[in-house]
């Protein structure tokens, strides 16, 4: 069966947190998971959604994972450099490829309008178009990438 192949995955996965979200009139639940076993998560991404969305009845279900950020001043904590995994550009590129997955991000357009705002054009893999509901997901992904981040993002898939 597959939810036993998931089992054995699952042995030393645990979330750290998981939060409600509401979407245009329905729920998505967002599930942080401590970096050290986003790898794992990774693997079976696209099996676990699908077992969690069945069991949380049609809930929109996203993966994120616990990243730090280290802000300027990282020399106060006590650290000789700041990583470039830390900063807060490079964890909000990372956090906006773990809302979209199991599905990959295949080009990124930022839009900057008249009056300075910034909006981000994600344009997903066309491959991933017909694979279980990632069309109707496109709006919780925006939702929660603007919950995580506080930044305006439109997900969309190239037209042929």
């Amino acid at each position: 069966s597959p939810s036993s192949d998931i089992k054995a995955d699952l042995r030393d996965v645990y979330m750290s947190s998981a939060q409600e979200l509401e979407v245009k009139n329905r729920l998505a639940l967002v599930v942080h998971f401590p970096f050290r076993v986003w790898k794992t998560v990774r693997k079976i991404q696209g099996r676990l959604i699908r077992e969690l969305e069945k069991k949380f009845n049609k809930k929109h279900v996203v993966f994120v994972a616990n990243r730090t950020i280290l802000d300027k001043n990282f020399r106060r904590k006590g650290l000789q450099v700041r990583p470039r995994s830390r900063t807060l550009t490079s964890v909000h590129e990372a956090m906006l490829e773990d809302v979209v997955g199991p599905t990959e991000i295949f080009g990124k357009r930022t839009r900057i309008g008249v009056d300075g705002s910034k909006l981000l054009k994600v344009i997903l893999d066309p491959k991933d178009k017909d694979k279980e509901n990632v069309e109707n997901k496109l709006a919780t992904f925006s939702a929660v990438y603007k919950k995580l981040t506080n930044k305006e993002a439109v997900f969309t898939f190239p037209e042929a």
